[in-house]
């Protein structure tokens, strides 16, 4: 059954993003494990923090990136993940992405979006 309501949309998704506490860059599909997160780099690659807000009542969340994303050279990233943790914690979902670095770079996100349907 499809959410009826605007308010429950905007119930379910307060709970997506009360867990939803870090980005991660992946190297192919992360599965339901959190598979293939990015590593190494000078400066090291790490998980980057996400500070979520809400619009109107109507399931829609943006969030901001508190830092950009430190990456490898000869990276290949195929997926951002959420996480509940900065280091270990639970992986939550994932969406597909396409960027190459052939040099340690950084990847700045503006925002990312969670819209609860």
């Amino acid at each position: 059954m499809a959410i009826d309501t605007a308010q429950q949309k905007e119930n379910t998704a307060a709970g997506y993003v009360g867990s939803a506490a870090y980005l991660s860059l992946h190297t192919a599909d992360p599965a339901g494990t959190g598979a293939n997160e990015v590593s190494g780099g000078s400066p090291a690659y790490q998980r980057v923090a996400l500070t979520w807000s809400a619009g109107p009542v109507d399931g829609v969340y943006t969030a901001s990136l508190a830092a950009p994303f430190e990456v490898p050279p000869s990276t290949t990233i195929t997926h951002v993940g959420v996480w509940t943790a900065q280091t270990g914690g639970t992986y939550l979902d994932k969406a597909a992405c396409s960027v190459t670095f052939a040099s340690q770079g950084q990847l700045t996100l503006p925002s990312i979006t969670y819209t609860q349907s």
